[in-house]
């Protein structure tokens, strides 16, 4: 029984793997379009450096990076597309997707959002914050985070919880910048006594239900929809207005 739990576990542990490199193969091939020589763009650069810190190989690397700047014969155009709405119980929710078939994920998404509201452009937008969005860890027990974030020229700062159930590690911290702002501040950071895990651009909820206003049915509700979401191959990443 052991043995059959322990192989579960890596088979688990292989598709979230997986599912990773999925997503972040999808990433560079989008930021490829705009030239394949990280030293050069920004933002490939940026993911490149991600691809790195979780063991993607290199030649997986170097082939996804010319699949998405248009070298040889396996070139893929990828288009990021934004879904807006309502997870069950008004839970605004957006949803982004970078597909190669707009007519497929289009439809794909109705169905998904029957179990909710699915919005116009615009819609639910409004509430939402586009930021870029730096988790870094201190690399000295005494670094400052505010510190840190005045001077690597962050918006602001804020400790993350993390848990079990989150794509956050507890004791990090979230710094905010402006969307132009993302790669200098993922540079500076390091000098001012932090380790950069992750950085992105995303979508902030201003106004964030609490999880404490809903019933544990609805909220269970709201999981299984936002689960369902999720699990779509398209879909890249998904902002909730849900606090925690």
């Amino acid at each position: 029984m052991g043995a059959q739990w322990k192989a579960k576990g890596k088979e688990l542990a292989a598709n979230v793997r997986g599912k990773l490199f999925g997503r972040l193969a999808k990433d560079i091939m989008l930021a490829a379009k705009s030239g394949g020589d990280p030293a050069s763009n920004a933002k490939l650069r940026l993911f490149v450096e991600q691809a790195r810190k979780v063991s993607m190989p290199k030649d997986t690397l170097d082939r996804v990076i010319k699949k998405g700047s248009g070298v040889g014969a396996e070139a893929v155009n990828y288009e990021r597309v934004l879904y807006e709405g309502f997870a069950p119980h008004q839970v605004a929710v957006m949803v982004e997707c970078l597909t190669d078939n707009v007519n497929r994920t289009a439809p794909e998404m109705r169905v998904l959002f029957r179990k909710g509201q699915l919005g116009t452009s615009g819609s639910v937008a409004w509430d939402f914050d586009y930021l870029g969005m730096i988790e870094a860890e201190p690399i000295l027990k005494n670094s400052d985070p505010e510190v840190a974030a005045i001077e690597a020229g962050a918006q602001d700062f804020e400790a993350v919880e993390g848990g079990a159930d989150s794509d956050t590690k507890a004791g990090t911290t979230l710094f905010l910048t402006d969307p132009t702002d993302l790669d200098s501040v993922s540079k500076a950071l390091p000098e001012h006594g932090y380790h950069v895990v992750s950085a992105k651009l995303g979508y902030k909820p201003k106004n964030p239900v609490n999880p404490a206003n809903l019933t544990a049915e609805q909220l269970e509700e709201v999981e299984a929809f936002l689960a369902a979401i999720d699990g779509n191959d398209d879909v890249q990443n998904v902002y909730v207005a849900l606090a925690g």
